[in-house]
């Protein structure tokens, strides 16, 4: 189980990798702009590093729900002194244009997270030509109208088929398997229930066989289930379900919160490792 990031192997066989988001958007659901300056996203994306991150997602375009469409010659704009700035740093882009992602690769990035699932025709080539890392997503429609109504008859059944479809247009397009991980989408046009189904669903995800991604950090589902409305005030329940997440099979964590995190998966990937050597009690047989 690992996964290839151009010269970066990952290797996930026994461990969670947690991966720290900064984003570079004036309208992010979770921090509204706080990184939105280069010279505040580059001090974050150090001090995540400092907290235990493997590797960094930076994103030039909000994905929440009802966000607009952001041009590529915007994203490239705001990612570019980013980049620069961390050149050689293990760094992922959140974008589905590939021609961001063609500019986020020369400029270092080792790995792409698109959110569409290859729905730019030209990403997969630019991303088999860099050897580069790669995350396919789920999504019920697109960030502008996936809450409008989101429907399935068996969520996880559902988003388990469109990822292993997409995994293999992926290597039909060239890129190898172990270049790719993927995320089930928690909240990208799924309602509550939907992405508690999902969390719960994780195992059955993760036998798809390749790294899976949770992203389940700061959700609105967690909101709704706590009843907090704030989502910089999400920080228990988004561990809560990064545990979970990682105690049954996840193995990359996309988390705001990293230094809390990191300790967090340590012991649920002891626990995961060890459930296969507990016995059955005496007196239960």
């Amino acid at each position: 189980m690992i996964w290839r990031c151009r010269d970066r192997v990952f290797d996930l066989s026994e461990r969670t990798l947690v991966m720290g988001i900064v984003n570079v958007t004036p309208d992010s659901f979770s921090d509204g702009g706080r990184y939105f300056e280069p010279g505040a996203a580059i001090a974050r994306c150090r001090e995540l590093f400092a907290a235990g991150a493997e590797l960094i997602d930076v994103g030039a375009e909000s994905t929440r729900p009802g966000s607009e469409p952001v041009p590529a010659t915007e994203q490239r704009r705001r990612l570019a002194p980013v980049l620069d700035a961390l050149a050689g740093e293990p760094i992922s882009v959140d974008t589905a244009s590939a021609e961001v992602a063609a500019d986020a690769l020369a400029r270092g990035a080792c790995a792409i997270n698109d959110v569409t699932a290859l729905g730019d025709p030209a990403m997969a080539g630019v991303v088999a030509r860099a050897g580069a890392g790669l995350v396919l997503m789920h999504m019920q429609g697109t960030p502008r109208t996936m809450q409008a109504r989101p429907e399935y008859g068996d969520v996880v059944a559902e988003v388990a088929a469109f990822l292993a479809d997409r995994l293999a247009a992926a290597r039909a397009a060239g890129i190898a398997a172990e270049c790719v991980a993927l995320d089930p989408g928690i909240g990208f046009g799924k309602k509550v229930e939907h992405s508690v189904r999902l969390l719960a669903g994780t195992a059955a995800l993760a036998s798809l066989g390749r790294p899976l991604l949770v992203g389940a950090s700061r959700k609105s589902f967690l909101g709704a289930l706590t009843g907090e409305s704030d989502p910089s005030r999400r920080h228990e329940a988004s561990l809560a379900a990064a545990a979970i997440a990682a105690f049954e099979g996840a193995r990359i964590l996309r988390v705001h919160d990293v230094a809390a995190t990191v300790p967090v998966v340590r012991i649920a990937d002891a626990a995961r490792a060890a459930r296969g050597a507990v016995g059955t009690p005496r007196g239960l047989c």
